[in-house]
Order: structure tokens, then sequence, then C-alpha cells
């Protein structure tokens, strides 16, 4: 019982820290020395279906992945299948928010009423405004601070 517990809090804070990696990968990496592939992310070419700035799933991906594996040779119970869980599920939330939600590459999700999925979407159109890698804010995915979600802006 105890095992499951352990697993399932290791999920979820694992889940949660992804947020502050995404931010600082975000802000310091993407917006850093690896801004050659974050670019066209801002700067955007409507003429190609994938982005330089999409290889940064791997990023992502691969430690997930090996978690996952690793987790699994080692049985159901381990850890390490439970962070590496907590990693994909994160990952899966970034595709669906980011990708489909906020920048629309899939027509699915359009619409919404709700301040937070709205003030999402407003402080990532503020991060975008600007098109180098200098000046940058709003770099978080997830926590959203409340001056955006009480802004009034359709969206």
């Amino acid at each position: 019982m105890m095992t499951i517990v352990i697993n399932i809090i290791a999920f979820f804070l694992t889940y949660a820290f992804m947020e502050f990696t995404a931010w600082f990968t975000h802000k310091y990496i993407m917006h850093g020395f690896l801004w050659k592939l974050h670019k066209d992310h801002h700067i955007k070419d409507h003429d190609k279906k994938f982005e330089k700035n999409d290889y940064f799933f791997l990023m992502f991906a691969i430690p997930s992945f090996l978690l996952i594996y690793f987790g699994f040779e080692q049985g159901v119970s381990s850890v390490l299948l439970w962070i590496g869980l907590g990693i994909m599920v994160y990952g899966i939330t970034y595709v669906l928010v980011h990708d489909i939600f906020i920048h629309r590459r899939i027509k699915l999700f359009q619409k919404t009423n709700n301040p937070y999925f709205k003030g999402m979407r407003l402080a990532h159109k503020i991060h975008h405004k600007h098109l180098t890698k200098e000046n940058g804010e709003c770099f978080g995915f997830i926590w959203v601070k409340k001056k955006y979600i009480k802004a009034d802006e359709t969206n």
C-alpha cells in the first residue's frame, strides 16, 4: 500500500516539477544557446507543418521513455516508471494545450469562455510579441499569472 502512495506522489510531483522544468528550459535554453532551434517558433513560416522547435520534445520524451522502459523492467511498482509517466503526461498536456489549443496546429478546442484558458492564450500571445530571444516574458506554460486571467481579451 505504501508503494502505491509513494508512486502516486512521485507521479504528481514529477508532473508539477515539469512546469518549472519547462519554464527554465524555455527561458534559459530555448531563449539562450539553443535559440536557433526555437527561433522559427516566434517567426512563423506558415508554409511549414513542422518547426525546428519541435525537436525540443525529444529533450523530454527520451528521459520519459527511458524511465518508463527501465521502470517496467523493475516492475509496475518501480518509482522510475511513475516518474517517467509523470513526464509523459505533462508532455501530452503540452501538446494538447500549447500546440492544439494555443497555436491551433490542429483545429480542435477552438473556442473557450473559460477565463483561465483565455489567460493562457493571452500570456502566450504576449510571449510571442517578442521576435528575438531578448526581453522575453511569460515563459511559463500551465501556471498563468492572475493579471492575464483577469484581462478581458477575446481569444
